[in-house]
């Protein structure tokens, strides 16, 4: 329960006691909006019908229980809003100890198991799994601090046409060279390679849309000469499956792999090292770490005997050509195809086996995915598969589905090589980060090394929260020279914050709580002291919605609250016993920021 929820565990009380006959055992309270005289309103339009009264009447009759409270200094009814006023020894109180704690376990108990990132094989980690780790690490975070045990996996795509087109490659260009010989890492290396095919084919293919064949299939199809550039860019993947030497190439790599060809399963053993090195890399670096890591090469075949036993349930049917379906139309949505005519498995077929593995390995109570829009259909198929299979699980699984990520100029495109690889991009901000603080010279005196820390973690952390601070279902934009500014809504403004109250505590003696009353309370101080209580709030709206930019638009407005206390306020200077007081109250700011931050994945550094 936070803060706002035990005021109105009281308030509903009094409202029982004033109103017996009421049934009220809800009524709704939340925070006075800024410029009312009150701490917390009470809306009574909603109780009007239920008590039979108009406002006036409701607040006279439950004032007098009221202001039995021992925290309640006043109230003023304003239209159809009764104004609460919360007594200044109240709001000391509420903060004279720290209101965090290691784990929440009261709160929830469920085990969570939490898949993100979940990159593939044949490029490096990227901007948009940026991202998709981010928003799946700190739910992670989240749920764990609220006490749930929780699970981090990944599933590895390291199978597929896409990665033989990266072997393909290493065999027609790579000389038998090593990552390491080029002084590149191996997942570059890899993607560089599928870059490579992408181009190799782009020139195939335009070579062929002048050859004889082509023009026949024009002829054939009927197509105008102003429709020719529009009809070749629809029929890329046809030509790829009929007529390109590259593409034969590469699905003969494909079914050699899949037959398990010992020549074939060796390189694609070395190329997948090299790539899972660099994603090792990657993942230190953003300290990211998993529990369980599955990979498709080990899975893509576990949901075949889950239709087997479907189809003879009923809840799937085996067309005439021999291909399996299930019927979802009467839930809205179409036929899916769950194994092919020649009894392979299609990706919602390793998904349905995947989940149930999951399930007998590991057991939980809800699954989160954390995969991109682009598959919200997917997943609603998926679950609803799952459900008609009988699952008892299929009601804990939820998509968290977020919108992509896009850079100033526009979309990101893995096979034309214009997708930023994150190791790019965290040395990009980290240098971002480098040149501000140089021009602000405010690191005077340390050394080089130092330096360099704090530069990562502001450029770290400038990242992070950028990708987090957005609603997660929305689509963004980034920019990492805006990511790093130290005014607006970004993360060195919130690290800022911290650093400052770290500096102002160095300069003091205070060594505890302050144990005086104080008789009264600036507004800058209530307004800080209501932002510090909000923390729980902003923990339950990200669980509850499943997006982390409550939490981060919490940290920010509460270090925007800070600053303007700053500005306004006196701390050092002030007599006592506000000085103490005051100086309890920033600390707590400093660690609800840090503890924030740090669910998100977010350092705080020690100066800036």
């Amino acid at each position: 329960m936070n803060f706002l929820d035990e005021i109105k565990q009281s308030l509903t009380h009094c409202f029982a006691q004033a109103f017996p006959d009421g049934i009220l055992d809800d009524i709704p309270v939340s925070w006075t909006k800024p410029d009312i005289a009150g701490d917390v309103t009470i809306t009574l339009f909603p109780l009007l019908r239920t008590l039979k009264s108009n406002p006036s009447a409701i607040a006279e009759a439950v004032k007098p229980f009221l202001n039995e409270q021992k925290f309640i200094s006043g109230i003023e009814l304003t239209g159809g809003f009764l104004n609460v006023i919360i007594k200044p020894e109240y709001w000391q109180s509420s903060i004279s100890e720290s209101l965090l704690v290691s784990k929440r376990s009261a709160l929830c108990t469920d085990k969570i198991i939490v898949e993100f990132c979940s990159p593939n094989t044949n490029k490096p980690i990227h901007l948009g799994h940026v991202r998709n780790i981010m928003l799946g690490n700190t739910m992670a975070n989240v749920f764990e601090y609220s006490g749930n045990k929780v699970i981090r996996v990944q599933v590895i795509n390291d199978r597929g046409i896409a990665i033989c087109k990266s072997m393909l490659m290493y065999q027609l260009y790579g000389d038998n060279a090593k990552p390491s010989d080029l002084e590149i890492k191996g997942d570059h290396y890899v993607g560089e390679l599928y870059v490579r095919f992408e181009k190799e084919f782009k020139v195939e293919y335009s070579l062929w849309q002048q050859s004889p064949a082509a023009k026949r299939i024009l002829t054939d199809k009927n197509i105008s000469s102003e429709n020719e550039e529009s009809f070749f860019k629809a029929y890329k993947n046809d030509y790829f499956n009929q007529y390109s030497a590259l593409g034969r190439q590469a699905r003969t790599m494909l079914r050699l792999w899949e037959q398990g060809d010992s020549e074939t399963t060796r390189l694609w053993k070395l190329m997948n090292r090299w790539v899972y090195e660099g994603f090792d890399e990657t993942l230190h670096n953003l300290q990211i770490k998993f529990d369980h890591t599955y990979y498709e090469s080990n899975t893509y075949l576990l949901g075949k005997e889950l239709i087997t036993e479907g189809l003879s349930k009923g809840v799937f049917v085996k067309d005439p050509d021999g291909s399996v379906w299930i019927d979802l139309t009467d839930q809205g949505l179409d036929r899916k195809l769950v194994l092919r005519a020649d009894g392979t498995s299609v990706y919602i077929t390793q998904d349905i086996g995947t989940a149930v593995q999951r399930y007998e390995d590991l057991g939980f109570d809800r699954m989160v995915y954390v995969v991109a829009d682009e598959q919200n259909y997917h997943f609603d198929v998926l679950f609803k598969i799952v459900a008609a299979l009988g699952y008892p699980f299929a009601g804990g699984m939820y998509h968290l589905s977020y919108g992509m990520v896009e850079l100033p100029e526009g979309k990101m495109k893995s096979r034309e090589g214009t997708v930023v690889d994150a190791d790019d991009l965290m040395q990009e901000v980290i240098t971002e980060a480098a040149q501000s603080g140089q021009e602000r010279g405010d690191l005077q005196g340390l050394s080089d090394v130092e330096k360099e820390e704090i530069f990562r973690k502001i450029g770290l952390g400038a990242l992070k929260y950028h990708m987090l601070r957005v609603n997660a279902r929305k689509r963004m934009i980034f920019d990492p020279k805006e990511s790093v500014e130290m005014q607006g809504q970004t993360g060195p403004y919130i690290q800022n914050a911290y650093v400052r109250i770290q500096s102002i505590l160095r300069k003091s003696d205070q060594t505890g709580a302050v144990q005086q009353e104080i008789d009264s309370l600036t507004p800058q101080e209530t307004e800080l002291v209501k932002y510090i209580l909000r923390y729980d709030e902003a923990i339950q709206d990200t669980q509850n919605q499943y997006d982390p930019s409550s939490l981060a638009n919490y940290l920010y407005n509460l270090a925007k609250v800070f600053h303007k206390f700053y500005h306004d306020v006196p701390v050092n200077s002030a007599p006592e016993p506000l000085r103490s007081w005051r100086f309890t109250l920033i600390g707590r700011v400093a660690e609800v920021l840090k503890h924030g931050s740090g669910l998100m994945g977010i350092e705080m550094p020690d100066r800036m």
